[in-house]
Parts: C-alpha cells; structure tokens; sequence
C-alpha cells in the first residue's frame, strides 16, 4: 500500500490542475488514470490548438442546477490567472471571436504546461491500468489501480463526464458519487449537433452549408454560425442552444439578422423582378430551399401581405429536432455530481471530509469557447488549495 496525502482520479485538465496545484502545496499527491497518457481531451479541443479559456468567463455562461455554485471558483482562479500560467510557460497564444484564446502552436503546450506545474509539485502520475475498488474507512480513502494499492486522506474525482467515449470517457465518476451517498443530477449531452426527422430531408440535403444566424432554444439566444449536416443541424450557434434544449422541444432560427421589418417589401419596390431566392443574402442553396419552402418567386409577383409573412418566417424559422447525435459527439455533459453536495469554495463534498468532485464530472456546464475549460481549471485550483 503507498500512502499519499491526496490522491486524484483522473488526469485530464482538471485533474492535472488540482494535483499541480496541491503538489506545490507540499502534498504528496499521486494521479491515477486508466488513459495511456495524460490529457487526451485536452489534444483534440478547438481542432489541435486548444481553447484553453475565454476572456469573457462569467457565472451567468455556466448551466447548473444552482447558478450560483460556480461564482466563488470561478472568482478566486480567474481567465486572466490561467492566462498570465501560460505565459509564464512561454506559450504563444491569440484570441479568435467572442473572447476565445488558443494556443499558436498546440494544444500540446497546455499538457506538457500541466505535467510541468505536477513536476514542480513532486506529483506521482500512474497511468495505463483500470481502477479498481475504492474504499473509505477511518479517515482514509483506499483505491486499487491495476496491481497497485493507494490511501490518503483525500480523494478527488476528477474522471470527468462521459462525452466523446471514443477518448476513453466513461460515467465513473457518477458511480464514485453514489458509492458515497452523492446525489446525481441526470448526465445528458451538451455542446452536441441536433438531428432532424425524415420530413426535413430538403434541408438535411444541404449538408455543408453553413450562415451566420440566430438560433434560440427556450430563453437563450446565440448569434452564431450554424451549418446543415447530412443527420442534421451542427455548427457553433446550435451547439451553444444543445445545451438548453430538451426532447420535444424547438429549436429556431433567424437567418435574416441584421435586417430592419419591412426588408422584402422594400426589396419589391426596389427590384420588383428580383427573385427571393435572389434577394436573400444567404448561400445560394440554403436560399433556394427557403423559397422553395416558402413558395414566392419573383416579388413583383407577390402580395406584400405574404411578404411579410415570409419575413416572419425567416426570422423564426422553426425546427423540431427528434433527438441529438448523443454522448458519441457531445463536447460536454451536463448534469453530473449534484453542487448540492459540494462546497462551492473547496469542492470538498460536505457529507464526506477529503472527498472532492471537480471538472466535468460535477453539474456545472459551460458555454462552447473555452468556458468549460476555465472551469476545469477553476474548480481544480480552489480544491488544490483546499486538500
């Protein structure tokens, strides 16, 4: 049995961070993953580069069944704080729209930053080997991995959620959670493309068409792209609304934005023989297939009352989703190990002192851009601090 005085479940962003951070604490801290190699999520987000954070980090971009958990962490360990790590590693990095940073070269960058803040920790990283039992008994936390056995005083989950299985996810920690009396808040995809029924074939048709537009799911808006899949409808602006929308639910887009009320009468008045197909400032496909579905040619030819009607149609144009592509392409989860059970401060869960939940794992869900990143790393900070 080797003792140490945390041990950390999981060396993804989060996982990493929290053991970095108590590590050079002066705790002896040993990370077990079932992976390979350490931060494999980490590799493949915002396509090799790594959207490690995003400028604009607020409570209110987060979704949790207490929109509230996620104010202390992510107030005591900031954007600006994760930033000004990576430039103490040297990390050359930009940021593309809406406050979203990446890293110049690779993603990486990040990882090998990571494993650096863990060397200076003195942290024990054990990788390759399944976990096995966990045990608590008199005030120590016992885990099997592999042929290997570990205790400590502290115990983190930090196995994330069980989005893209392909990269090894599994919903571990929801089954840690319950083994210690942690309620769970249901796991369901997030950040993920929507799938559309059979009747909407002309628009699944135009697979790689993509527009700026507005969609809206419930109370939530994103002015975004959002691109036509040959399952569905993808891209960032459906992604972000994902996260908000439920079976059954619709899901709507304003393909025309930037236009004032009265657009296409005046357009008629202007240019009584253009075509709508040609008045609509969108892809010459997706155009097509909008006025095919709304059945107007020339506007000359058409009554301004059908105008304005067509209007409020490409304004809000409504799509009933019959599902997502599933955990298989979700970026995230949302639910998770219930904040109910945790203190926002430390992470440590109140019921049971020295276990901590952080990252994905636990029901806090960010907007796409670099926000569940943050949270990764905030959330991994305040229980470095705490262990």
């Amino acid at each position: 049995m080797e003792t140490f005085d945390a041990i950390v479940l999981g060396a993804g962003g989060a996982g990493l961070m929290a053991a970095g951070v108590a590590g050079q604490r002066g705790r002896r801290v040993v990370v077990l993953d079932h992976a390979d190699a350490p931060g494999k999520k980490i590799l493949i987000s915002g396509g090799g580069r790594c959207n490690f954070t995003n400028l604009h980090t607020a409570p209110d971009r987060y979704l949790s069944a207490n929109p509230h958990f996620a104010k202390s962490a992510l107030g005591r360990y900031t954007a600006r704080d994760f930033l000004a790590m990576v430039e103490r590693h040297g990390i050359a990095w930009h940021e593309k729209t809406l406050g979203q940073l990446f890293c110049d070269r690779s993603a990486r960058e990040i990882v090998d930053m990571l494993l650096g803040e863990c060397e200076l920790g003195g942290v024990t990283i054990r990788l390759g080997a399944a976990l096995g039992e966990i045990g608590h008994a008199d005030g120590r936390f016992t885990v099997r991995h592999g042929d290997r056995h570990y205790a400590a005083p502290s115990l983190v989950i930090a196995t994330g959620g069980p989005s893209i299985p392909k990269m090894g996810a599994t919903g571990i920690a929801y089954d840690i959670a319950r083994r210690f009396g942690l309620k769970v808040v249901e796991p369901r995809p997030a950040l993920v493309p929507l799938t559309l029924p059979g009747d909407e074939a002309l628009f699944r048709a135009l697979s790689g068409v993509a527009t700026p537009v507005v969609a809206r799911a419930g109370k939530v808006a994103f002015a975004e792209a959002a691109l036509f899949t040959h399952r569905g409808l993808s891209g960032p602006a459906i992604l972000q609304v994902s996260s908000y929308w439920r079976h059954g639910d619709p899901v709507t887009i304003d393909f025309t934005p930037d236009v004032m009320p009265g657009w296409l009468v005046a357009a008629k008045r202007a240019r009584p023989r253009a075509t709508l197909t040609q008045t609509l400032d969108l892809p010459a496909r997706l155009a097509e297939v909008l006025a095919a579905r709304l059945a107007i040619g020339e506007l000359g030819a058409t009554s301004d009352r059908a105008l304005i009607e067509a209007e409020r149609r490409l304004s809000d144009w409504r799509f009933e989703p019959n599902g997502s592509e599933g955990f298989a392409k979700a970026e995230v989860t949302v639910g998770g190990i219930a904040t109910a059970a945790l203190s926002s401060k430390t992470m440590e869960a109140r019921s049971v002192p020295g276990l901590y939940a952080i990252g994905e794992a636990v029901d806090v869900t960010g907007w796409l851009g670099g926000y569940n990143f943050q949270w990764a790393w905030a959330s991994g900070w305040a229980a470095g601090q705490a262990m």
